[in-house]
């Protein structure tokens, strides 16, 4: 079983003390800025285990240093080389991926049970929140049915921009989304995307759309708490 260092209650804390926390609805948003990969994975884990049945649902939006992360059943054939940045194999469903500076982190944590979801209705609203999001800014993107995640038509072929792999415990989702805003996309060479060798990846700065990732978070979270309502 894979599960990250134990965190204190003090530590968790301190991770989400200090930053905004805003009341969206039913779901508190919160931006932490940039956090390390380990400790946010631990608070998320620590946050879910907590949880009463009153605990409102969480949407923590953050930013990593580079960190390669790879899926409970993630297959180490897909890290192609050594770069030098670190891998860590996490308890998330999918394969491997990239995060780092420029990307936007989307955690979602989410009482499937009370919201009356299923974990593939929940993968489908979160798609669907940054599909409408990127409607906004006019661009058109599209889910696979078969490759979790938000896909972007380029160049007359098919780039990612924003991955997608969730954790349920005990009723409960962590983990969430990572959609790729202004970065160095040169890290994903080194992977194959999600388990698809030969995957583009692209981001909203090659597509057009230049802004923060703080910016990105602001416009991103309505979406997601919208699409995340009970049916």
């Amino acid at each position: 079983m894979i599960v990250p260092p134990p965190i204190a209650a003090a530590d968790l804390a301190a991770l989400l003390e200090g930053h905004p926390a805003v009341r969206q609805g039913a779901v508190v948003v919160r931006s932490l800025g940039v956090t390390p990969y380990v400790r946010c994975w631990a608070a998320m884990r620590a946050f879910t285990d907590g949880r009463r049945q009153d605990t409102p649902d969480e949407l923590w939006l953050t930013e990593h240093a580079p960190v390669y992360t790879l899926g409970l059943a993630g297959r180490r054939s897909h890290l192609l080389r050594d770069n030098g940045i670190p891998v860590f194999q996490v308890d998330r469903g999918g394969q491997v991926t990239f995060h780092g500076p420029g990307q936007l982190v989307a955690y979602v944590l989410a009482d499937l049970r009370c919201r009356r979801l299923g974990i593939r209705q929940m993968v489908r609203a979160i798609e669907a929140a940054v599909i409408q999001w990127f409607d906004s800014m006019g661009i058109s993107a599209y889910g696979r049915s078969d490759a979790p995640g938000v896909y972007v038509g380029q160049h007359g072929r098919e780039a990612k921009v924003a991955a997608l792999g969730l954790k349920v415990r005990n009723g409960c989702t962590y983990h969430g989304l990572a959609v790729n805003v202004a970065m160095d996309l040169a890290p994903f060479a080194d992977i194959d995307p999600c388990g698809y060798p030969g995957l583009a990846v692209t981001d909203l700065a090659t597509l057009g759309r230049r802004e923060s990732v703080e910016a990105a978070g602001r416009a991103l979270a309505p979406y997601l708490v919208r699409h995340l309502a009970t049916p």
